[in-house]
């Protein structure tokens, strides 16, 4: 009996490892095979990229109900099903026929791994309130690390001339044994009415008008920590979909070269997240964040300022690692405002700091349409500098 009281947490943590890993494969196992998909439907770069708002558009959606669902239906039940709809979902947009076919797939992509992202951040919080010590930037590198992996993959199979429809039929067989296998251990449904304090407990127990109230009560603190989260997720869009831009036509590097600034800052942000959690530990949230936005905040603009290549990757690989923890300790602090259930409140503040992913690119588009792509990575910068002045929201990450 105690070894297996002993054991369960350890089970616990393994399972919502899996599941975020799990998401990171889910997320991008089609990644690689976007030429692909877009010549095979003879789609123009615009029309693709209408296509490709269909994910983002998804998850916004989602995470508005994420709240409402955790608390019906538990996280351990909507982490599962959600990400098991998600793996199916790659079956249809392998086999996607048109613009319609491919945007109603990954929109339904896009609501699984929203609803998936709220949910699996619901038990890493309460996993993390059980061992009494940060463990969330472990959890989230091992979503690194699955986005890794599933690129390589993906990369391989389209070098290998494996069929599209084929591989993702294949990814999606995987992630559902995976998710049906490995999240058995996930936490009941008790943990998401998780109390710390009596206040808690009154807003646990209330009736759905009064629990509504409390949430109310948290919007400012919900409100600066989605903010945070949205400068975050801008500069992480921006380096996805402009580094490589950047490298080869403003500042002319070979069409190898360019895609070393996003490689650099995702091995970056993945280290810095597998050794997150002993830093936030030892130093607390509020400085952690901090100093890593103004890590990334001074890397970025100085790598730009500078203007060649090598000061460049070095910018953008700096900015990965000053960012990594700040969603961690972000989802973290909201899974712990007081008076608030852990989903609702990370649901709250993923709907807004998941408008970065959505919005963030297309703005930085238009502002290097009018100044220049430069000027425009700035604007990733700045936004560094503003989660340092409302870094001591997170401070709830250490209840």
């Amino acid at each position: 009996m105690v070894t297996d009281e002993i054991a369960a947490p350890a089970r616990a943590r393994l399972a919502v490892t899996v599941a975020f890993a799990a998401h990171g494969l889910l997320g991008a196992a089609w990644v690689a095979r976007i030429p692909q998909i877009k010549e095979h439907l003879g789609l123009s770069a615009g029309t693709m990229g209408v296509a490709l708002l269909g994910a983002p558009v998804g998850v916004v959606a989602a995470v508005r109900f994420a709240g409402w669902i955790v608390h019906r239906w538990g996280s351990r039940a909507t982490t599962v099903a959600a990400g098991t709809v998600g793996a199916l979902s790659l079956v249809p947009l392998g086999l996607s026929w048109n613009l319609a076919s491919l945007i109603c797939s990954l929109v339904l992509m896009g609501g699984s791994l929203g609803l998936m992202d709220v949910a699996m951040n619901a038990q890493g919080v309460a996993v993390e309130r059980g061992y009494g010590r940060p463990l969330m930037s472990g959890l989230h590198g091992s979503y690194s690390i699955g986005t890794l992996v599933a690129a390589l993959i993906g990369s391989g199979a389209a070098h290998a001339g494996v069929p599209v429809a084929v591989h993702l039929s294949v990814a999606a067989a995987v992630l559902v044994v995976l998710l049906a296998v490995g999240c058995r251990d996930l936490l009941d449904r008790s943990i998401d009415v998780l109390p710390e304090s009596d206040a808690d407990d009154a807003a646990e127990a209330a009736p759905p008008g009064r629990r509504g109230a409390a949430v109310r009560a948290a919007r400012w603190p919900l409100i600066m920590l989605g903010v945070i989260g949205l400068c975050s997720f801008v500069g992480e869009g921006a380096m996805a979909d402009w580094s490589a831009i950047y490298l080869r036509e403003s500042l002319g590097t070979g069409p190898g070269a360019a895609g070393l600034g996003y490689a650099g800052c995702a091995i970056a942000m993945t280290a810095g997240r597998l050794a997150g959690d002993r830093v936030v530990a030892r130093f607390g949230p509020v400085t952690v964040l901090r100093t890593g936005s103004l890590v990334a905040a001074a890397g970025l603009a100085l790598g730009l300022l500078l203007g060649n290549p090598v000061a460049a990757v070095c910018g953008f690989t700096l900015f990965g690692l000053g960012v990594a923890v700040v969603a961690p300790v972000t989802f973290s602090a909201a899974g712990n405002v007081p008076g608030v259930p852990p989903a609702a409140g990370i649901s709250r503040v993923t709907g807004v700091g998941y408008l970065g992913l959505l919005g963030g690119p297309p703005v930085i588009g238009f502002v290097a349409q009018g100044v220049g792509l430069a000027w425009a990575l700035a604007v990733p910068a700045a936004l560094a500098g503003l989660i340092v002045l409302l870094a001591p929201a997170t401070a709830t990450a250490e209840r």
